[in-house]
């Protein structure tokens, strides 16, 4: 290792012992920057719901203005005061609030990675800001501690328990994989060809990378599908702590990296509530209290199966996703406890 290298690897490690210290100007920051795009939105009046449209409603802007002040104020006062108790709640508050705000970001990222453009580009940025945001709130409510040590634990499976319910997310997934790998082909499932499914989704402005894929038999879906069962199970069996080496160096040992959380955490925050309503919208027309609307199938009852398949799919493996990241935390922690940093502004 090279003078220059050594020198580089100390700055790094200084640079990331000091999170605690320097996690609350960088959430200052984001807060400000999150306040002005709201005003910016609401004196535009930019739109900032899902589908965009010329609405014009300021509401949505002013909240991410509130939103933005409040962060900015709470952490300029752990700043001046230090991490006290009631500051903690309001930062987990606000965390909330923009993990809330940042609902189906995964499915704007899946768009974008499959070639096809956003419904709204002003809710994406949006949604992608408050996703950081969330982050940072979150690193700043727990910014008075840190592990006392880097040494790690060794890589181990999850519990039992753990793992039957990556079994339940990995089977759910079967029939919704099964039923657009059929489309795919060619075949016929609820009443629809693969024919009139590749014309609709060329209708709904589906990219050509996602056309040439359906051509070849390959449906996009399915395959996220599989790597996200690849994401799911690499989060309970040991293999995912060491392949890839999602590490990096502190001190000259190797810690956990959280890489691999972070798609997990976008995954189970967005598919197991979209998963989870979705149900329960299904559930009620299956009762009859609700109609279910046809949509692009030829009845109620063929969008109604297909809704049943998407939408336990995305539940069981949304709360699936979020077990296993849970137990992958845990089992990747140092071994040492857990000592407080700051509590006082510095």
């Amino acid at each position: 290792m090279t003078s220059v290298e050594r020198t580089m690897k100390a700055l790094r490690s200084a640079w990331w012992q000091r999170w605690p210290h320097w996690v609350a100007w960088a959430t200052m920051l984001w807060a400000v920057l999150y306040a002005g795009f709201g005003l910016a939105c609401a004196l535009t009046g930019t739109s900032l719901l899902h589908h965009g449209g010329d609405s014009g409603s300021s509401g949505p802007g002013w909240a991410v203005v509130a939103v933005g002040a409040s962060g900015a104020l709470v952490s300029a006062a752990v700043l001046l005061c230090g991490l006290r108790p009631a500051l903690r709640g309001l930062l987990w508050v606000a965390c909330g609030t923009a993990g809330i705000t940042a609902f189906s970001l995964l499915m704007d990222v899946i768009t974008l990675m499959l070639g096809q453009g956003v419904d709204s580009k002003a809710s994406a940025a949006n949604k992608a800001l408050a996703a950081v945001g969330a982050v940072l709130l979150a690193a700043t409510a727990r910014s008075d501690r840190r592990p006392a040590g880097p040494a790690v634990r060794a890589p181990s499976a999850a519990p039992p328990r753990v793992q039957l319910s990556a079994w339940a997310g990995t089977l759910a997934f079967v029939p919704y994989a099964a039923m657009k790998l059929v489309w795919a082909s060619g075949g016929t499932f609820a009443g629809i060809t693969g024919e009139e499914m590749l014309a609709v989704s060329e209708r709904n402005g589906a990219s050509g990378i996602f056309l040439t894929l359906e051509s070849w038999g390959l449906d996009p879906t399915a395959l996220l599908a599989a790597l996200g069962i690849f994401l799911l199970w690499g989060l309970v069996r040991p293999w995912g702590q060491v392949f890839p080496r999602w590490t990096l160096f502190l001190r000259g040992r190797r810690v956990p990296r959280l890489l691999p959380l972070a798609p997990a955490l976008l995954g189970a925050a967005t598919l197991a509530p979209y998963g989870v309503v979705g149900v329960g919208y299904l559930a009620l027309a299956t009762a009859g209290p609700v109609t279910m609307r046809r949509g692009d199938f030829h009845s109620s009852g063929d969008a109604l199966l297909v809704g049943w398949i998407g939408m336990v799919a995305f539940a069981v493996y949304g709360i699936a996703l979020a077990i296993a990241a849970r137990s992958y935390w845990l089992r990747s922690r140092p071994e040492q406890a857990v000592t407080k940093t700051w509590s006082s502004g510095s």
